[in-house]
């Protein structure tokens, strides 16, 4: 349990170690806020598909189609629990602070820190359960996420399904569906894009925290009581409903450290869309990410200890 404990916090100080280069940078101007827009676009548009695509780059055997599809339903299920345990906080802050909080508590990191956590950690076998958790994720958080911040009549299902993340998992899973393995030549400029995902990440979620208030972020009770459902109540509901299920241990560990990921990034871009408390959820954002560093592997070593893999 020790040696895991020191193996997962490893992986982790490397993933911190490498926001801190963002940290830096932006604090030196290197990197200036300005630029994180095109960034962001870099990552979401060209990285983070070819990324997918290339982890969806395996053999297809009826055992995996059958985890995947089992994964997808955890998954699913798992989405409507957060969904409907969410309702109730938060209610005693005013309307667009609550909101964001409650956004903020549900949807994690998934796609910019969850994803290269689990390349990580679990390994490139994992990452098939990786993907069909951004895809759930990308469905609930482009359908319920966007009701809870602006409102049914701000549904798009345009939107929900012509975003990147969609596509590049659509596009890995047609491949991978279909037994495609591209050429040596496009399969490995997909790779390389790709293995720029963890770095550039860090990177970009450093830069984002240079930013911020740091006078600000701790003083606020209710932003610190969405830290604590968020990194720790969260991956302990996980991990308590899916243990009496028996998944196998992959996919038991990606989920419960997938739930322990800090606040979502989009909590922020989603505020702003539709009029909601901005500077709360880039706090949120912030303070998560901070406090993570403790609290992901405490969520690894939980998550293999029940699941039998430690």
């Amino acid at each position: 349990m020790v040696d895991y404990l020191l193996m997962v916090s490893s992986q982790v100080g490397t993933m911190f170690l490498m926001m801190a280069a963002g940290f830096a940078l932006a604090k030196r101007g290197l990197i200036t806020q300005a630029a994180l827009p095109q960034l962001t676009n870099l990552l979401l548009t060209a990285v983070l598909p070819c990324m997918l695509v290339d982890s969806m780059q395996i053999e297809r055997t009826p055992a995996l189609l059958g985890a995947m599809g089992y994964g997808a339903l955890l998954v699913a299920g798992l989405y409507v629990l957060y969904c409907l345990l969410s309702i109730p906080l938060f209610r005693r802050q005013n309307p667009a602070t609550g909101k964001a909080l409650r956004f903020g508590t549900l949807y994690g990191n998934v796609g910019f820190m969850g994803l290269p956590l689990i390349q990580l950690v679990l390994g490139e076998q994992a990452m098939v359960y990786g993907v069909i958790n951004l895809m759930v994720f990308n469905a609930f958080n482009w359908s319920q996420g966007v009701v809870l911040m602006g409102g049914r009549k701000q549904v798009s299902l345009k939107q929900a399904v012509l975003n990147p993340g969609i596509i590049g998992t659509i596009i890995a899973l047609a491949l991978f569906l279909c037994g495609v393995t591209l050429p040596s030549m496009v399969g490995n400029a997909v790779s390389f894009l790709g293995s720029m995902n963890t770095p550039l990440a860090m990177v970009i979620i450093g830069a984002q925290m240079a930013a911020a208030d740091w006078r600000a972020v701790f003083r606020s009770p209710a932003i610190l009581l969405a830290c604590v459902l968020k990194l720790a109540a969260m991956p302990l509901l996980t991990a308590l409903v899916l243990y009496p299920l028996h998944p196998e241990p992959e996919l038991y560990c990606t989920l419960v450290l997938l739930a322990g990921v800090p606040t979502a990034s989009i909590t922020a871009m989603f505020a702003q869309r539709y009029g909601q408390d901005v500077a709360t959820s880039a706090q949120l954002v912030t303070v998560s990410t901070l406090l993570s560093i403790l609290t992901l592997p405490c969520c690894g070593v939980l998550a293999a200890l029940l699941s039998g893999a430690a």
